[in-house]
């Protein structure tokens, strides 16, 4: 007996009653065919494993294991466990609160020690020994880009975590990576309005800047945006990543003839580098006739914790900030605060979105085989995750959204309100050509783990 079934894309098709009854196990139509075998397909192995892969030791660690609070309280979420968080803002939203495809969400997670070599070991293990099926997390590009290569050629997924380097959506982007977080580029653009109108158009700079692919974008997008306010770059000088004393390299910045220092620094490198500027007087000098000023470009609510009082009216940038008042930010903010007894950091708030797009992806594919799920992704236009409207642009996988300034809060009525919201630089003035960043994304087709 033959009977008429309906397919994903809507395409009516007849088979007969053996074949139909094939259909009890989930298949995936591509291409004109159908396909099942790919990596850690969960038809095969019965679970659905998220690979949750952070630093939990090293320079930057703090921001990972934050990160991983994130994670932890999505798989939470999409499970149907909790208070929904995000999932009541989300829009568009598939997801049920019931898992992935009615099926619930395990994890497994990895240290990758600030470091690119232990990241990439590490997302190999989750892929090959635990049948991770979606691997995400990281607080360096080198890291990103390490997993993202690795997940490429594997054939899965990549969601990135805090990596702001150009690189991970430009020169080294591919098909199996996604990025939520800005970028150096988007930085820039962003900050450089409010410099030029807090330090005027006639500065200059000297660069201090983590020597790694992040700190070299970072330094060239920041040194491109003062420079056409009309700054000039007396220094670009890089340090060796987790260094605990910078008086070596602030001690010649007193007779540079700058008046300003750049920070391009994260983690614990900024919180030892900043303080350390501020005890060697830089912020009461006169320079050129000016007030001597620092910046640091990058910010997290971890590092303004950590610099403590030198912080204070700093300017910088960040990627989203707790104290929002969109509905998404407030829902975010609660359910974490319920879980964990404390705001949360930008790091979680990444992590957790990632997971979050991951995992409604799948389910508006309604197929966990990765080229399905990628192009669920492309192009993909939502709101309500606390970064107002937002697209994860199908020419380079990045998120274009608005990008937040902020400055150190000169009073803080908290250890969290450490940073205070000074502007929202529209989506619109921050999404760039992606082809200026070159790099090709490659293949939909997966390889073979």
């Amino acid at each position: 007996m033959s009977k008429l079934i309906m397919n994903r894309r809507g395409l009516l098709r007849t088979m007969g009653a053996g074949a139909a009854a094939t259909l009890a196990s989930p298949m995936f139509f591509t291409r004109g065919a159908w396909a099942n075998n790919y990596c850690n397909d969960p038809t095969a192995s019965g679970k659905i494993v998220f690979g949750f892969n952070v630093p939990q030791t090293g320079t930057y660690a703090e921001e990972g294991l934050e990160q991983l609070k994130g994670y932890q309280l999505a798989v939470k979420h999409i499970n149907g466990e909790g208070d929904g968080g995000l999932l009541k803002t989300f829009k568009p939203l598939a997801l049920e609160g019931n898992g992935v495809l009615g099926r619930k969400v395990e994890f497994v997670t990895g240290d990758t020690q600030t470091n690119t070599d232990a990241a990439r070991d590490g997302a190999r293990r989750m892929i090959e020994r635990d049948g991770a099926i979606m691997v995400t997390g990281c607080v360096t590009t080198g890291e990103a880009v390490a997993q993202q290569a690795l997940c490429h050629e594997l054939g899965v997924i990549y969601m990135s975590g805090l990596t702001h380097g150009n690189d991970t959506t430009g020169k080294d982007k591919r098909r199996y990576g996604f990025r939520h977080f800005f970028n150096a580029h988007q930085s820039g653009v962003a900050i450089a309005p409010i410099l030029g109108q807090e330090y005027g158009n006639d500065r200059r700079a000297y660069h201090l800047t983590a020597d790694y692919n992040w700190g070299w974008t970072q330094e060239e997008s920041i040194k491109a945006a003062t420079e056409a306010l009309g700054w000039e770059t007396v220094a670009t000088v890089r340090t060796p990543l987790g260094l605990g004393d910078y008086s070596q390299y602030l001690t010649p910045v007193l007779n540079s003839g700058a008046d300003v220092l750049i920070l391009n620094h994260y983690g614990h490198d900024m919180v030892n580098s900043l303080p350390q500027a501020v005890q060697f007087g830089l912020r009461e000098r006169q320079a050129n006739g000016k007030q001597f000023e620092i910046i640091v470009p990058m910010f997290s609510e971890l590092m303004a914790v950590g610099a403590g009082d030198a912080v204070k009216g700093i300017i910088g940038t960040q990627n989203w900030n707790w104290q929002l008042e969109d509905e998404g930010s407030k829902a975010f903010t609660q359910s974490y605060g319920a879980e964990y007894g404390e705001p949360p950091s930008q790091s979680a708030h990444t992590g957790y979105v990632q997971a979050i797009l991951y995992a409604d992806a799948v389910q508006r594919a309604g197929s966990f085989y990765p080229p399905e799920v990628i192009k669920a992704l492309e192009e993909f236009e939502f709101d309500g995750m606390g970064n107002g409207p937002t697209l994860y642009r199908g020419d380079d996988h990045q998120c274009i959204k608005e990008v937040l300034v902020v400055r150190g809060n000169e009073n803080p009525t908290s250890r969290f309100d450490v940073l205070n919201v000074v502007g929202k630089t529209p989506r619109d003035e921050v999404t760039y050509d992606p082809a200026i960043f070159g790099g090709e994304l490659g293949p939909y087709e997966p390889n073979q783990c």
